[in-house]
């Protein structure tokens, strides 16, 4: 398993995104007048993805505008502040970029100072794509909650109260509430594959179909590396944040002896060259993946595509993760 530097944080002020999903970007000039739905304060992802064109979402990758996105609650340490940005470093996205965790750049008005309850060692994680966070429990039995929160996979809040309905949760904007069949309860340091619920294939295949966005770390759109990172998550795996990283760790397996889950990495250049992609073996020579700007998560078969001549190999980061345990 990939073990996250530490962060000094003695030296570094700490803040948490209080937004459901604040988008990094390269540098603080990277906006353009079309992103201010993912600039403010709450965000609009979905409105944002719908309003962009394939040639907007293109240039997100092409001029290097967005190095990768957080999570509602997530917490960052600031490098420096500068005209209502903050330059924040990601501890839980490790990178070679910085080796105390990956850099870039988010609106100051998308931060805010973490209370002492998030340090509480019970966390409520979202397991459901999107979900929306109730101020109240009757909030919770209707259809929908036009002054809730939506939140993304994964998202990790503390857990105030429990019971068999509904969880209530810490949040930068109090407390709140979540259906108990959208999350489940763990410790902050939990080692989560050790209590696989489910194989890890069927928590890659709740998303197909979802978009490509790049940058993307949240079930509104994933990237390539970002959909993997975050399946891994799941289980409690942290990946690098990055293919080309991803690409450099794990255990080294052949074509042949690929198992559901494994990682398949490409590279330019009929593989000689820098790789650009990843995605997941979904076993039977197929594979699952987040293909790029304008495309889908999907499962296609690996021989005769377009990715063969390119595959560099796999990676297995842990093993048995198609199977649940007892």
């Amino acid at each position: 398993m990939f073990v996250k530097p530490a962060v000094k944080e003695k030296t570094l002020k700490k803040m948490m995104v209080c937004v459901s999903v604040a988008t990094v970007w390269t540098k603080p000039t990277s906006p353009r007048y079309i992103d201010q739905l993912a600039l403010n304060n709450p965000v609009d992802m979905e409105g944002w993805i719908k309003s962009t064109t394939y040639e907007e979402q293109l240039a997100l990758c092409k001029n290097n505008l967005v190095q990768t996105q957080l999570l509602y609650g997530t917490e960052v340490f600031i490098l420096e502040e500068k005209e209502q940005w903050a330059h924040v470093l990601i501890p839980t996205q490790p990178s070679r970029k910085d080796e105390r965790g990956y850099p870039g750049w988010v609106p100051m008005r998308q931060l805010s100072t973490p209370t002492s309850i998030f340090a509480n060692s019970k966390m409520a994680q979202v397991i459901s794509p999107i979900v929306t966070i109730s101020s109240t429990v009757q909030g919770l039995k209707k259809k929908s909650d036009d002054n809730g929160l939506v939140i993304s996979f994964l998202t990790r809040l503390p857990v105030v109260k429990h019971t068999t309905d509904f969880v209530e949760v810490a949040t930068p904007h109090g407390n709140g509430f979540l259906k108990a069949s959208d999350v489940r309860i763990v410790d902050q340091e939990e080692e989560l594959v050790k209590k696989r619920d489910k194989p890890i294939l069927d928590v890659a295949k709740t998303f197909v179909g979802l978009p490509y966005l790049w940058g993307g770390m949240s079930a509104f759109g994933f990237d390539c590396s970002g959909f993997v990172y975050s399946v891994y998550r799941y289980f409690g795996i942290t990946l690098p944040r990055d293919a080309s990283d991803q690409a450099n760790r794990g255990e080294v397996i052949e074509r042949e002896n690929l198992q559901v889950g494994d990682l398949l990495f490409f590279a330019y250049e009929k593989g000689k060259g820098a790789v650009h992609h990843v995605g997941m073996y979904a076993g039977d020579d197929h594979m699952i993946h987040s293909p790029k700007t304008g495309k889908s998560i999907e499962i296609i078969p690996l021989s005769g595509s377009s990715y063969e001549e390119e595959l560099i190999g796999g990676r297995r980061y842990a093993n048995e993760l198609n199977s649940v345990s007892c």
